[in-house]
């Protein structure tokens, strides 16, 4: 069920891209994660990364879907523990853009686990088999795209879906996200676009 999902997603994107004016591009930046515990406690604060690329599809000349592959490593720390989660995330940002490069977006994320450690000390530990291989989450931000191609991207992805496969808690991803993008443009007349 989650490949025939998957399929449908990519296939629907691609027709997306096919049939608009499409502009593509790569980016890179700086996440700040933490996972939420009901009833427990939170795994706070990490630093990781984040680098994938973007298809950014007009529909009009205010807005756009946006449409990213990103690996992103997540997770979060409590003392000694350290919980180390590496996904392949797929977002669909509906954008609204403004003449001068502004941009505001949402939109929700599908993110595949690739790989979960948990860290005590020097001692690492395996623990994909504990959590869903399949996150979902709900993404909030703007971006400034300058003429040069350039941009800057500041995005929170809002956890909803439960990534525990404990029945005795549930648990979700929480990351802010930092980045800059370069977007391949046609020409400087496309550029704020």
């Amino acid at each position: 069920m989650k490949r025939l999902l998957c399929i449908v997603v990519l296939s629907s994107i691609f027709s997306l891209v096919k049939a608009q004016q499409t502009h593509f591009g790569i980016k890179a930046g700086v996440n700040l994660s933490s996972v939420g515990i009901d009833g427990g406690d939170d795994y706070n604060s990490k630093a990781g990364l984040h680098v994938g690329g973007l298809a950014h599809i007009h529909i009009s000349r205010q807005f756009a879907l946006q449409p990213e592959l990103v690996f992103s490593m997540q997770g979060g720390k409590d003392d000694n523990v350290k919980l180390k989660l590496n996904y392949i995330n797929v977002p669909l940002l509906a954008q609204y853009m403004t003449n001068d490069g502004f941009r505001l977006q949402t939109g929700p994320q599908l993110g595949f686990l690739v790989s979960a450690e948990r860290k005590i000390g020097d001692v690492e530990v395996d623990v994909k088999d504990d959590l869903s291989t399949v996150d979902f989450s709900w993404a909030f931000g703007a971006g400034y795209l300058f003429s040069s191609g350039f941009g800057i991207d500041a995005r929170y992805n809002l956890g909803i879906s439960n990534i525990s496969d404990d029945n005795s808690f549930e648990a979700r991803n929480s990351v802010f996200q930092f980045g800059i993008f370069y977007q391949f443009m046609h020409g400087k007349s496309t550029a704020r676009r």
